[in-house]
């Protein structure tokens, strides 16, 4: 399974995934209580910090695993500008952007097999009402490892397309990717079957 472990090591990696998660729960919650776009210039330059802190190679590692929201956060931003709201929108792009750099930062130095773990643990009084916590640990692994797949395979799709087409790819990526991503699902089922399942 492919890892989004940084592989460049930090004093980040020794914590453990119980207490990174805990905390980027509560950052994420403090994030909502903050409605001004000038105020939440203070924990994104908290996060930028926090990356800058462990050295450039890491820093660039993570701006390159936050690219592919960029383009979201943009249509975000002009929407809301279109209609009216620009301060509404740049405190929505502003909280999704550093919320997703505040994951990815935990993403990046906390080992999968740890997340599954504590989410497995978190999990385990589900287990009443026959929620099985394996079953819920590994769709959210899941669902971690396809998420810089699917960022990938978009990307080469629309460098495909560049290729071939003078027009931007736009929605005539959508089916082949959707197509990719049922593929993937149905190769990672068999390989489960293969293994005897969840069990």
């Amino acid at each position: 399974m492919l890892t989004l472990v940084s592989p460049v090591p930090t004093r980040w990696h020794r914590i453990p995934a119980g207490r990174k998660l805990l905390g980027l729960c509560l950052f994420t919650t403090a994030l909502l209580l903050i409605d001004r776009p000038l105020l939440l210039l203070a924990p994104l330059a908290l996060v930028a910090a926090l990356y800058l802190a462990e050295g450039a190679r890491f820093a660039r590692h993570g701006l390159r695993m936050l690219r592919p929201i960029l383009p979201f956060l943009l249509l975000v931003g002009a929407w809301h500008l279109w209609t009216g709201d620009p301060q509404l929108g740049a405190v929505i792009t502003l909280r999704l952007l550093i919320a997703v750099a505040a994951a990815n930062l935990v993403t990046m130095t906390t080992r999968l097999s740890d997340m599954i773990t504590v989410i497995e643990r978190l999990a385990a009084p589900l287990a009443r009402f026959g929620l099985s916590p394996r079953v819920l640990a590994m769709a959210v692994a899941l669902m971690l490892r396809f998420i810089p797949v699917m960022s990938d395979r978009v990307a080469r799709l629309t460098e495909a397309w560049r290729a071939r087409a003078p027009r931007r790819a736009g929605w005539r990526i959508v089916l082949p990717a959707t197509l990719g991503a049922l593929d993937d699902a149905e190769q990672v089922a068999e390989a489960l079957r293969a293994r005897g399942g969840l069990g």
